[in-house]
């Protein structure tokens, strides 16, 4: 039980801070400002949903892809640090307001519905840098199977990206709320913040994926030198 519970706080506190439904919600409402708020509850459900798919995809057949295209865990996590770093950087810069007056008009007059997927989901929600972090996830299970089981550590990641679902339709269908209770500043301040802990989770992820090429660069001919030598 406790090797579940450990499993499940790792990959909740890894993909959490990437997907960030309390920022995410907060840029869905500038983007869909105009909309009666049926549509937005119907839109929440729906991006939910496609959210738990997006994640349960990565997460399970990430590796499948991987070994496919012969894509290696370190550059996954450099590319995927790079993106993430570079969201949070741009949301940084630019804030909530500008995205939402850039975007607001457009979205308003268009079938809020038929974007439930694209750009709502992906990439809004669950952009290529929450896609890379849930694949490095699912490529290291043998770091957790080896104290917890496979089985454990899939079923307690799984109940992880379906807790991260359930709270993306929570900050979602109630985002004019918090947008109330913070205010236009509270709501500038928020956002801001999230951009920032996004930014340093990106340089994380990608140091992460850079220390492993840079190790594996210095002592691979030492190792294939005393390989030679045995």
């Amino acid at each position: 039980m406790s090797a579940a519970i450990n499993t499940f706080l790792v990959v909740l506190a890894a993909i959490f801070p990437v997907v960030n439904p309390p920022g995410s919600a907060l840029v869905f409402l500038g983007l869909t400002r105009g909309a009666v708020p049926d549509t937005r509850r119907i839109l929440a459900r729906r991006i939910a949903v496609n959210s738990l798919f997006v994640l349960m995809g990565a997460f399970l057949l990430g590796a499948l892809i991987l070994q496919f295209y012969g894509i290696s865990i370190p550059i996954l996590r450099v590319a995927g640090g790079l993106i993430v770093a570079v969201s949070g950087w741009k949301l940084l810069n630019e804030g909530s307001q500008k995205d939402f007056d850039a975007h607001a008009d457009d979205v308003s007059r268009a079938n809020l519905l038929t974007q439930a997927f694209y750009p709502l989901t992906l990439p809004l929600t669950t952009g290529p840098g929450t896609i890379a972090v849930t694949i490095s996830i699912g490529l290291s299970r043998a770091t957790f199977t080896a104290s917890s089981g496979a089985v454990v550590f899939v079923l307690a990641s799984l109940l992880a990206i379906a807790v991260i679902a359930l709270s993306i339709w929570l900050c979602f269908t109630y985002a004019v709320r918090v947008q109330k209770l913070l205010g236009q500043g509270g709501t500038e301040i928020a956002v801001r913040l999230s951009a920032f802990i996004l930014f340093c989770l990106g340089v994380q992820i990608l140091w992460s994926g850079a220390s492993e090429l840079l190790s594996s660069l210095l002592h691979g001919p030492v190792g294939a030198a005393s390989a030679m030598a045995t």
